[in-house]
């Protein structure tokens, strides 16, 4: 197992330390599960981005929220959220409604269709991803809480 990481991205000579190993690790890691979600997401006509904002979204339902606190909850911080919003909506998979406080914000809410979508996603995604799942229960525990200390 060890050198694995070498032996993907074909480098013959040895990282200069073990932290730039682990940044270079991460780096392909996330490459490999980005390409499976794409993967994954596109028999479902959506991307990894717009099943992160039906997920924001279900998390607020039956209530509405603006667009600004969709962009902090996103986990790809760079999405162009609009954008990715307006193709939700042409789906009917969210509905866009006048904020009361402010006209040039709009309320975003999940349709009943779009919970449907996350809903046939949920019941299969879980088990699809052959990376995490090459961990055990408790390798899955230690990586969690080595995210958490990362991310302190």
């Amino acid at each position: 197992m060890k050198n694995n990481l070498e032996k993907h991205i074909k480098q013959r000579i040895p990282f200069t330390s073990e932290y730039v190993k682990a940044d270079v690790g991460l780096i392909y890691i996330s490459s490999l599960l980005n390409n499976q979600h794409n993967r994954y997401f596109k028999q479902f006509d959506i991307t990894p981005q717009q099943y992160n904002i039906l997920r924001i979204l279900r998390g607020q339902f039956p209530k509405a929220i603006n667009i600004n606190a969709i962009k902090e909850r996103m986990l790809d911080q760079m999405s162009d959220v609009s954008r990715i919003l307006s193709r939700l909506e042409k789906s009917q998979l969210i509905h866009k409604g006048t904020n009361v406080f402010d006209k040039r914000n709009a309320d975003i809410s999940i349709t009943e269709l779009g919970l449907s979508l996350l809903e046939r996603i949920g019941s299969v995604f879980e088990g699809t991803n052959d990376l995490i799942f090459k961990l055990d229960e408790e390798q899955v525990k230690q990586l969690n809480e080595l995210i958490d200390v990362m991310l302190e």
